[in-house]
């Protein structure tokens, strides 16, 4: 497989660094701190809003913790759409701050009202909590949103990796539950397809270990967020792409990278889409990795894969 040149140059410094080369090998909290850490060096530029604030939101289990940010413009008489944002980390290692900067580069960017979700994590929270929690702050959202000084009318939602299999599912989610009504979604290589036995090509090409995502970190992935992964991976709310009729959802941007063992399956969910009716723009960024977006301080393609985003969720909210 050919690896673009900075990517190849960051996977030889995660190679130098001496760290484990695969998140699994390590303790749980150790996994969590390495993941902070790769936030902190190579994570976008921090970009300035008019503020942010941390809140808790009711949840379905006590309280959801959010960190809500507003662009630096507020004009009067039109205000800004909200986009949620799951943050990714397989469910159990990211975090409000591992996503801040991605947070504040979509608020600025887009000039759009940002939620960023700090969710249930795995092991601790099994599944559905997590997925539950954005739930209950999507609809939360909708219904306080004008309190915020948005347009709750006007929703998208994005995530990365795990984020995106949340927004994803969510967006089916709405529908089948009769709402919130969401304008838009934005995958960025979204894990669609989590049931036992999924033989794609890309996960076998690609899942060796050479390019940072492993079948191994995703089978540990797994296990500490399905209680009985044989019949909960059947799940919708686990594996949308499994869903049989997919009318109605929104209008969606589909990410994946070149290099990322979710490759195939991000791209069979925009297929479907199509087939099934719904807008659905897809872009695939060869010679990348999974996670590129949370590296773009060190990738020309992540800053682009963020601006596709921000910029696309801009335009289909105020479209």
């Amino acid at each position: 497989m050919s690896v673009e040149p900075q990517t190849r140059v960051l996977l030889e410094q995660m190679a130098a660094s001496g760290a484990p080369s695969s998140l699994s090998d390590l303790p749980l909290e150790a996994a969590r701190a390495a993941l902070q850490q790769l936030s902190r060096t190579m994570d976008v530029a921090r970009s300035e809003v008019g503020r942010t604030e941390d809140r808790e939101i009711p949840g379905p289990n006590g309280v959801v913790p959010v960190r809500i940010y507003w662009p630096a413009a507020m004009p009067a008489g039109s205000p800004p759409p909200i986009l949620l944002l799951f943050h990714g980390g397989g469910y159990a290692l990211g975090d409000i701050g591992t996503h801040d900067n991605m947070a504040r580069f979509y608020c600025a960017r887009a000039g759009v009202v940002v939620i960023n979700v700090d969710y249930r994590r795995s092991p601790e929270h099994k599944f559905p909590a997590g997925i539950e929690d954005c739930y209950a702050v999507l609809q939360w959202a909708a219904a306080h949103g004008g309190e915020l000084g948005a347009n709750p009318a006007r929703i998208a939602l994005t995530g990365d990796s795990a984020g995106g299999n949340f927004s994803a599912a969510l967006c089916q989610a709405a529908k089948t539950r009769n709402g919130p009504a969401i304008s838009f979604q934005a995958l960025v290589y979204p894990a669609v397809d989590q049931s036992v036995g999924v033989n794609y090509p890309s996960r076998k090409a690609l899942g060796g270990g050479e390019y940072f995502l492993s079948l191994k970190d995703i089978a540990w992935i797994s296990d500490m967020y399905f209680t009985d992964q044989a019949r909960e991976g059947l799940s919708p709310l686990a594996s949308p792409l499994l869903t049989s009729d997919l009318r109605g959802l929104p209008p969606a941007l589909i990410i994946t990278a070149g290099l990322d063992p979710l490759l195939d399956e991000g791209r069979l969910y925009h297929e479907r889409l199509v087939a099934a009716g719904v807008p659905s723009e897809y872009r695939c960024f060869d010679g990348t990795i999974h996670g590129f977006l949370s590296f773009a301080g060190a990738l020309d393609a992540g800053r682009e894969g963020l601006a596709l985003v921000a910029d696309r969720v801009g335009k289909a909210l105020r479209g």
